[in-house]
């Protein structure tokens, strides 16, 4: 599967953002799927995860609260919703799936951006302060 991230720009401190994830190639369909973004700087980092069946997520202290993940399957897109948008959350966002079918004890695997095998071009996202 090959993806693609977008909508990102710049906002100010405490605007909302919503980021896209299409799959150009393949589909997200029994996949589990997930955010991850690298500030100037540092290392990428997780964000959020959404299971491949839907039902459960999972957020980064840092955005728990603010950032909702979404998938939509029939569209094949995913989605990362930026509320209260904070200068830290500056970075360029990425997108990432897993292989079809997978399921991991304990779910925290989930955060690891090595549990994922498919990993687009990211969007970038600047919070002005």
């Amino acid at each position: 599967v090959q993806l693609q991230a977008s909508g990102g720009g710049l906002v100010q401190t405490g605007d909302s953002l919503k980021l896209s994830c299409a799959a150009s190639e393949g589909t997200f369909d029994n996949r589990n799927m997930a955010w991850f973004r690298q500030a100037p700087g540092k290392e990428r980092a997780f964000v959020a995860a959404i299971s491949r069946s839907g039902q459960n997520t999972y957020y980064a202290n840092s955005v728990k609260g603010r950032f909702t993940i979404a998938r939509d399957d029939a569209t094949n897109t995913m989605y990362l919703r930026m509320n209260s948008a904070q200068p830290e959350d500056t970075a360029v966002y990425y997108c990432a799936a897993d292989r079809p079918g997978r399921t991991y004890s304990p779910p925290s695997r989930l955060t690891l951006a090595s549990t994922y095998q498919y990993k687009g071009p990211g969007t970038l996202v600047t919070v002005s302060s």
